[in-house]
C-alpha cells in the first residue's frame, strides 16, 4: 500500500505514544476512565503558576491599586465568557483546542495558524515560569540565573515525556500542598496587620481608564490559557444522567473557571508587592520569591523561610511548567503534521519546545515581561474570540456553522474564510493600534479593539460566505452516527486498514479506496489517495 512508507511510525514505540496522550486524536471512551472531579483537579493543578503574581504586582505597581483591580476584573468577565464555549466543546466532544478550530471557522490548514500561536504561548509562559524559578534557586542556593535556568528547563524533562496518566497524579497529589502554602501566608497578613490591608487599597488611589485597559492587555495576555485547561477536558468522561451534576462543576470550574484563581493570584500578586515594597524597592517587589519570603518572614521562624519559599516556587514551575510542555509539544506536533503528512513524534517537539523557552531565559525575557504580554494578547484575543464566537453565535444562534464539531482530513475545507479573515483583520488591526498606527490616544485600547473586531467580523464573515466553507463533505461514509442516544461521542470501534489499531466511530471515516482508515493515518497519507472527494453542492 502506497501509504505505508508515509505513516512508518504508527507501529511500535510511537504507536503506543500516540495511543497515551492521544496526540492529534479524539480521546476515546475506553481510555477516559477518570471521574470528572478527577480530571478537574488534574486541569486546575495548571493554575499553579506563579506569573500571575508577577503581572499582578507590575499592572498594580505601574498604575496603582483601583486601575489594577479594574483591569483584572475586565480581562476576567472577558475570559469567562469565551471560555466557557470552548471548554464545553472541548469535554463534551473530548478534542483538544486545535481540533476545534478547525471546524470552527479556521479550516482543516488553516487552523495551522492558530496552532502555532498557542504553541508559542506555551514556550512563552515555560520561559517566564522558568525565569521565577531561577530566581527563586538564586535567591535560596546563590545559583547563577544562567544556571537556574538551564535546571529549571531540563527538570521538565522526564516528567512529561509520559502523557495525561502521569500528569494527573502529579497535578492531583501536589494541589493541597500547593494551595497551603499560597493560602497561609496571605490569611496570616490579613489577621496579623489589618492595615496592611488599607496601604494594599489606597496605594496610588484614582482610576484612569487608560491605565485600566494597558492593565487589561497585560491580563488578556492568558486567554490561551484555556487551550491547556482542555488539554485536559478534552479526558473528560461522558456527561450521563448520573453524573451531569459534577460533570458541569468540573467543566466549569476548570475551564472558563480557571480565571477566578488567575485573578486571585493576581490580586494577591498587587497586595505582596504594595506589602514588601519599602523593604526591597519595586524591582523585586515583582518577583515572587521575594514576595512569598517577605510574607513567610511575619508568620515563622526565620529559618524556615527561604526552604518554604523555595519550595512553593519550585513546585509550582514543575506543576505549570510539565502542563506547557506538554501542550506545546502537541500544538508543534500538530501542525507539522498537517503540514508534512509525517508524523514525528511528540517527544521531538517536548525537546523543541524547551528549546526556544531557553532561549528566551537567557535572553532575559523577564525584564520586558509586561510588553511582551501585552504584544502577544492581541494575538491570543483574535483567536480564541473568534472560535468563541462561532460556537456561539455562527452555530447556535445563525445555524450556518454545523453544531457538531468536525476535524477529520476530507471533511473539512482546507481553509475557511470566516475565521481566518475575523483573526487576520482582528490581530493585525489591534497590534497596529498597540504599536501607535492610530494615535495614542486610542493606544491602550487594543484589546478592546481585538475583542470587538473578532466578535463582529466572526458572524459577518459566515453571513457573507453563507457558512459554504465549513464542509466539504457531510457524509463520512459510515452509516452509524457520530454521536449516541446521550449525545456522546459513539465507543463503538472500528479498524484502520493502515495502520492496523481500533478506534472509537468519532476518530474513522471511509477510505476512498474502501474499507475504514483512523483520522491520523488519514493526515499523514502523502498521496492523497485515502482522502474522499468533495460532495457536490
Amino acid at each position: 500500500m502506497a501509504l505505508d512508507q508515509a505513516v512508518p511510525t504508527q507501529h511500535g514505540g510511537v504507536a503506543r505514544e500516540t495511543l497515551e496522550d492521544y496526540t492529534l486524536r479524539f480521546a476515546p471512551r475506553s481510555y477516559r476512565r477518570w471521574s470528572p472531579a478527577v480530571v478537574g483537579a488534574s486541569a486546575l493543578g495548571g493554575m499553579a503558576y506563579m506569573a500571575d503574581f508577577s503581572i499582578g504586582a507590575g499592572i498594580g505597581l505601574t498604575h496603582g491599586t483601583s486601575n489594577a483591580l479594574l483591569a483584572i476584573l475586565f480581562a476576567a468577565v472577558i475570559i469567562l465568557i469565551t471560555g466557557f464555549p470552548l471548554a464545553y466543546y472541548g469535554a463534551r466532544y473530548n478534542i483538544d483546542l486545535d481540533l476545534i478550530t478547525r471546524g470552527s471557522g479556521f479550516g482543516y490548514y488553516g487552523s495551522v495558524l492558530t496552532s502555532v500561536i498557542f504553541a508559542s504561548f506555551t514556550f512563552i509562559f515555560f520561559a517566564l515560569e522558568g525565569s521565577i524559578m531561577a530566581q527563586g534557586l538564586r535567591y535560596g542556593l546563590g545559583m547563577p540565573l544562567w544556571l537556574g535556568y538551564l535546571v529549571s528547563t531540563l527538570v521538565i524533562i522526564p516528567l512529561v515525556i509520559y502523557g495525561m496518566k502521569a500528569l494527573a497524579k502529579l497535578q492531583t497529589w501536589t494541589n493541597p500542598l500547593w494551595l497551603v502554602l499560597i493560602v497561609a501566608p496571605i490569611g496570616y497578613l490579613v489577621v496579623a496587620d489589618p492595615g496592611s490591608v488599607d496601604r494594599f487599597l489606597s496605594h496610588k488611589s484614582g482610576v484612569d481608564l487608560a491605565a485600566v485597559m494597558l492593565g487589561a492587555g497585560v491580563c488578556l495576555s492568558l486567554m490561551a490559557q484555556i487551550g491547556e485547561q482542555i488539554d485536559y477536558l478534552r479526558f473528560m468522561p461522558p456527561k450521563t444522567a448520573a453524573n451531569r451534576r459534577s460533570w458541569w462543576i468540573s467543566v466549569i470550574a476548570a475551564g472558563p473557571g480557571w480565571v477566578f484563581f488567575g485573578a486571585a493570584k493576581q490580586i494577591i500578586g498587587v497586595f505582596l508587592a504594595v506589602y514588601i515594597l519599602d523593604a526591597v524597592g519595586a524591582a523585586a517587589a515583582v518577583e515572587p520569591i521575594e514576595q512569598f519570603t517577605g510574607a513567610f518572614k511575619q508568620m515563622m521562624p526565620v529559618w524556615l523561610v527561604v526552604p518554604l519559599a523555595l519550595l512553593l516556587v519550585v513546585l509550582s514551575q514543575v506543576k505549570i511548567n510539565v502542563t506547557n510542555a506538554y501542550s506545546g509539544s502537541l500544538a508543534w506536533t500538530n501542525s507539522v503534521t498537517r503540514v508534512s503528512r509525517r508524523y514525528p513524534g511528540r517527544l521531538v517537539f517536548v525537546l523543541v519546545n524547551l528549546a526556544f523557552a531557553l532561549i528566551l531565559m537567557e535572553a532575559d525575557m523577564f525584564s520586558f515581561l509586561n510588553s511582551l504580554l501585552s504584544f502577544y494578547s492581541n494575538c491570543a484575543i483574535a483567536w480564541v474570540v473568534t472560535v468563541a464566537t462561532d460556537i456561539m453565535v455562527n452555530k447556535f444562534l445563525l445555524g450556518l456553522s454545523p453544531k457538531q464539531p468536525e476535524f477529520r482530513r476530507g471533511m473539512l475545507y482546507a481553509a475557511n474564510p470566516v475565521g481566518l479573515t475575523a483573526f487576520l483583520l482582528s490581530s493585525g488591526i489591534s497590534i497596529a493600534i498597540y504599536f501607535g498606527a492610530f494615535g495614542a490616544g486610542i493606544q491602550p485600547f487594543s484589546p478592546v479593539a481585538a475583542v470587538v473586531i473578532a466578535l463582529v467580523l466572526t458572524p459577518l464573515m459566515a453571513v457573507v460566505t453563507r457558512g459554504r466553507y465549513y464542509l466539504r463533505r457531510t457524509d463520512d461514509g459510515i452509516d452509524e452516527p457520530m454521536l449516541d442516544s446521550d449525545g456522546n461521542p459513539s465507543a463503538t470501534r472500528y479498524t484502520c486498514q493502515v495502520c492496523e489499531q481500533s478506534y472509537e466511530r468519532p476518530d474513522v471515516l471511509a477510505s476512498a479506496r474502501g474499507g475504514v482508515i483512523c483520522s491520523l493515518c488519514l493526515s499523514t497519507d502523502r498521496t492523497g489517495e485515502h482522502v474522499l472527494p468533495a460532495q457536490a453542492g
